[in-house]
């Protein structure tokens, strides 16, 4: 056997043995609902509006969850019972995001575009008047 053909077949068991290892491993963060309930863990569910939001919050607190969605913006979203301390945390975060940018006082560009072209329509265009001078006689 030549020493080329020897270093791939070491190549080939170390993939192997790599990917053995991967899929023994269980997978964490944001994953669809059959692998998180595959855990073999309890899971609880609550009704979020926002999936964006909460997974920008839920990647800092390391908790495993999964969205499914029921309607139109409205999504369940299933965790791990065993994870609630972190995830009381991360809701708690997640909420007051929510309830931040709800209660923003700053307008939106295109609304503000709006309001102003509503205002230009209700404002009537000047006429520019134009008259000529009546000429003087005695020149």
């Amino acid at each position: 056997m030549s020493a080329r053909s020897l270093a791939c077949a070491l190549r080939a068991v170390g993939r192997k043995i790599a990917k053995e290892y991967r899929a023994a491993q269980t997978p964490h963060g944001k994953q669809s609902v059959k692998k998180l309930m595959a855990h073999g863990a309890a899971t609880s569910s609550i009704e979020v509006d926002a999936p964006k939001t909460f997974d920008r919050v839920a990647r800092k607190w390391n908790v495993d969850y999964a969205f499914y969605k029921t309607g139109p913006d409205k999504y369940l979203l299933f965790f791990k019972t065993g994870q609630a301390d972190a995830m009381t945390a991360c809701f708690s975060e997640y909420s007051r995001k929510v309830l931040d940018k709800s209660k923003s006082r700053r307008i939106p560009i295109r609304e503000q575009l709006k309001q102003a072209a509503e205002q230009l329509a209700k404002e009537k265009p000047r006429q520019k008047e134009r008259t000529k001078e009546v000429a003087h006689a005695d020149r």
